[in-house]
């Protein structure tokens, strides 16, 4: 594989002279350049610019040893190219969000052809591997998609859960509400006499013709079904005033891609309420329920929420056992504030990548 990093190529970095030194700057840079001059670390880069992986699913893909991978991840991370986190048992790694590593990386990754045979055949294993994680989901749904609500009321009392949710959200003036992973239409249903009208999308049919019933039964006519990803909801811009993720986001593959296709959805000033597990240890959930994530801190979905475009809002904790669920609050920024909030983002990002 011949990816090469062309000389006298520019790389524009936003960061403060008066906040940051220019030796650290550059002393930061160099070690992600270093990082990056590698052709299986770019192959990593590539593969973790798409999106969150395991070392074992990083293995998988590329057909080297774990201890070979692990060293190639280490210095990728220790070059600021990559952030690596701890889920449970798991270690997942994807690309820097924040500071010269993650804009040394994007800018990497621009540069590198997309029709080299090895980063093909990249790119086909993970496709492959994505369908194998998506097929199992989609089974587990199919198994369960009769008795959804009561395998939910296992980990906390549902009613509990949604007295908070209802409670984030203003009790008039919503007049078109989203339910992204609609499940078995719950949530249509407890908000419905609150909306003037209330749309669930979900992946599965099968849970489709469960929220239909559910739905009819009800006796409620503001509605509607579709079916669609979380990823590329077949809804236009700008066209609901609120949205809800309820217990939905441990399932995505990219819970930040999720969050910004709900705020391209969600009209400026709109509201969202994402409703899940705080971090914990229950691996059976993973291993038996198809759960991606176990659990999201309070820092880490703030931070995913602004750098989809929301203002983080209220925050409630209902601690269970051994579960605790979590809601998140946040709102749609207005159109004329987003620039100047991505530009302050971008600064407090840059400032903090490198130590003093």
């Amino acid at each position: 594989m011949r990816w090469v990093l062309q000389k006298n190529i520019k790389i524009c970095l936003f960061l403060s002279a008066n906040d940051l030194g220019m030796r650290a700057v550059m002393d930061h840079l160099m070690s992600g350049l270093r990082a990056a001059a590698e052709p299986t670390r770019l192959r990593l880069l590539a593969l973790c610019g798409q999106g969150e992986l395991t070392v074992g699913e990083l293995v998988e893909i590329l057909g080297q040893s774990q201890p070979r991978v692990s060293r190639h991840l280490k210095l990728l991370c220790d070059g600021g190219l990559l952030d690596r986190f701890r889920d449970g048992t798991f270690v997942f790694y994807r690309l820097a969000r924040r500071g010269v590593g993650a804009e040394l990386a994007r800018h990497v990754l621009s540069l590198l052809p997309a029709e080299d045979p090895i980063a093909t055949l990249d790119r086909e294993r993970l496709a492959a591997r994505k369908r194998e994680r998506a097929a199992a989901a989609n089974a587990y749904f199919r198994a369960n998609a009769a008795q959804w609500d009561r395998m939910r009321s296992l980990y906390v009392d549902e009613r509990e859960v949604e007295a908070a949710l209802m409670a984030l959200l203003p009790p008039e003036g919503i007049g078109d509400f989203l339910d992204v992973g609609t499940g078995t239409g719950r949530m249509l249903e407890l908000f419905g006499p609150r909306v003037e009208h209330a749309v669930g999308v979900d992946l599965a049919r099968e849970m489709l013709a469960v929220a239909r019933a559910n739905l009819e039964r009800a006796g409620l006519r503001n509605w509607s079904l579709r079916q669609g990803d979380m990823y590329q909801l077949p809804l236009p811009a700008e066209s609901f005033d609120a949205a809800v993720f309820h217990q939905v986001l441990h399932y995505a593959e990219d819970p930040l891609r999720a969050l910004r296709e709900a705020s391209r959805v969600l009209r400026p000033g709109g509201r969202l309420v994402i409703v899940d597990f705080a971090p914990h240890e229950v691996e059976a959930l993973r291993a038996e329920h198809a759960h991606r994530r176990l659990g999201f801190a309070d820092d880490e979905l703030a931070q995913s929420c602004a750098e989809a475009g929301f203002d983080p809002g209220a925050i409630a904790h209902l601690p269970g056992q051994p579960l605790t669920v979590t809601l998140w609050s946040a709102r749609r920024r207005l159109a004329a504030q987003q620039p100047r909030r991505a530009a302050e983002t971008a600064a407090r990002a840059g400032a903090a990548a490198v130590p003093s």
